[in-house]
């Protein structure tokens, strides 16, 4: 059953904007979104890994010499080129959100899927992760609280489907993402 539905989403492929994949940290968008692309025949880029390859510098070094706005410009500037692409799934830095016309961009650019978790499951896959800027802190969890407050009503009213990382598999998500992709896709008038 998961082949033929797979199959059946690679139909619509050409008839689609991108996929880009939004969230908080940890909840999977750099996994999900590379089994995405090769399940749907697409390229797959991460916002964060090209912010580093193009500065030549990790995101805790850009944090520490630039701040969290000298961070947030060079990704607007990135997810502006990014966004423009075609056939691609793009992962998203968890706080790509919060500025207007990076929202603006994701929403017209390709369909938004907003992938969430549990504050538990997010401390559970970034604890290790020394390249997460904004968990360097004394509490952690409350800092992930602090972010959840802000950007989870963002993430919502941004997005075209939300899927739970934490309830499924990968497979199971994919499967969630597709459902809703075909959906939109079928819809739309084809060339």
């Amino acid at each position: 059953m998961v082949l033929s539905y797979l199959s059946g989403a690679r139909q619509f492929m050409r008839y689609t904007k991108n996929i880009h994949l939004i969230g908080p940290m940890g909840a999977g968008k750099s996994t999900i979104g590379r089994l995405l692309a090769k399940t749907l025949g697409m390229g797959f880029v991460d916002s964060d890994r090209e912010i580093e390859k193009r500065t030549g510098v990790s995101i805790p070094m850009i944090f520490e010499y630039e701040g969290e706005k000298g961070f947030r410009k060079r990704e607007a500037e990135i997810l502006a080129e990014l966004v423009r692409l075609e056939g691609i799934v793009l992962a998203t830095g968890g706080g790509s959100i919060l500025l207007p016309e990076n929202r603006e961009s994701l929403r017209r650019r390709g369909f938004v899927v907003f992938l969430s978790c549990s504050i538990d499951k997010q401390l559970e896959r970034t604890h290790k992760d020394s390249n997460r800027p904004l968990l360097k802190s004394d509490n952690p969890r409350q800092k992930l609280l602090e972010l959840f407050a802000v950007r989870e009503p963002i993430y919502r009213s941004l997005a075209d489907v939300t899927v739970d990382t934490g309830q499924c598999s990968s497979r199971g998500v994919i499967r969630q993402i597709l459902r809703a992709y075909n959906r939109v896709n079928s819809n739309q008038t084809r060339p």
